[in-house]
């Protein structure tokens, strides 16, 4: 069928630090790159490129990061018809630095993404997918409503509660699959830093499950995943690979797992998709351009990865 995603597009602008600065420090950028992100944008490029027939729904404004960041898309293979150009207002911006180890900070100035609202208009082209994901870089009314429609209510709704927000606890109980990373689940969980180990983080995404057919994704970054429902666990080993740049690879294993369910694969097969797909992707500088597509896959599964 297809996957339908509703989230948050953005220019990146990237720059290449000797190390994150710390509270209060001024670094110097080695390098500074443009690059097509935001969090809807790469979830949408990662499933397209992987082969699901993909529909983005969002917002750019009205200017130069708007064109640009819609040819992108289009060229990626993702459906643009949802996505809406606002006047007066800018595309959505994110200022990252990143680490020689790959490790990075980010700012977001959320620009025309505050301003997706939940209208008739794309109940249309909500109808006939297979899967449904969404994060919080929108306004969570948008969410809500996106995951509370009838098309979405007879799919599979994903839900990357990331980044991590105060009033998002009825949003996380209308998804079939809640992903999270380490600090996210943190701050879910109201936890004072992150679990340290792996019987903690199982644990604590226990905590969120909000009913019997809910399952709950802990992305560990190196370490692969973990997947919590009310009877059952199971642990998917990282891939030992050379990380460049992270940003992005937590949306890559958003948008390959909504790719791997959308083609029938089971969840346990879906985690090891996109665990392999993540680890692609950070062997690669940018977010939307680190994407692997499908063959990209393959090549990684024949060399070795899996």
């Amino acid at each position: 069928m297809s996957v339908c995603i509703l989230g948050s597009i953005n220019m990146d602008v990237v720059l290449a630090v000797l190390h994150l600065p710390r509270p209060g420090e001024t670094v110097s950028g080695a390098t500074r790159h443009t690059h097509p992100g935001g969090k809807g944008a790469n979830q949408a490029i990662a499933a397209a490129r992987l082969g699901a027939r993909t529909e983005l729904l969002g917002a750019v404004g009205a200017d130069q990061f708007g064109d640009t960041l819609l040819d992108y898309l289009g060229q990626s293979g993702v459906g643009i018809a949802g996505i809406r150009r606002i006047e007066a207002t800018d595309t959505g911006q994110a200022y990252i630095c990143v680490a020689p180890d790959g490790e990075n900070l980010i700012v977001t100035v959320p620009g025309a993404n505050h301003a997706v609202t939940p209208e008739p208009a794309d109940l249309e082209l909500l109808t006939g997918h297979a899967v449904y994901l969404s994060q919080l870089e929108v306004p969570p009314a948008a969410v809500e409503a996106f995951f509370g429609s009838p098309p979405a209510q007879s799919g599979r709704r994903l839900l990357n509660a990331a980044p991590a927000r105060a009033d998002a606890g009825p949003i996380l109980a209308l998804a079939d699959i809640v992903i999270v990373n380490e600090t996210e689940l943190a701050t879910y969980c109201s936890l004072a830093e992150a679990p340290a180990s792996m019987p903690a983080i199982e644990s604590a995404a226990r905590t969120l499950i909000a009913g019997p057919a809910q399952t709950i994704v802990v992305t560990l970054g190196a370490e692969g995943a973990l997947a919590v429902s009310t009877d059952n666990t199971r642990t998917v080993p990282g891939r030992r690979v050379e990380a460049i740049d992270t940003t992005g690879a937590g949306d890559c294993f958003c948008g390959a797992m909504a790719a791997a369910l959308d083609s029938g694969a089971p969840l346990a097969d879906a985690l090891e998709f996109a665990t392999a797909a993540a680890a692609i992707a950070v062997t690669r500088s940018g977010a939307g351009p680190s994407m692997p597509t499908a063959a990209d896959l393959e090549a990684f599964r024949a060399a070795g990865g899996s």
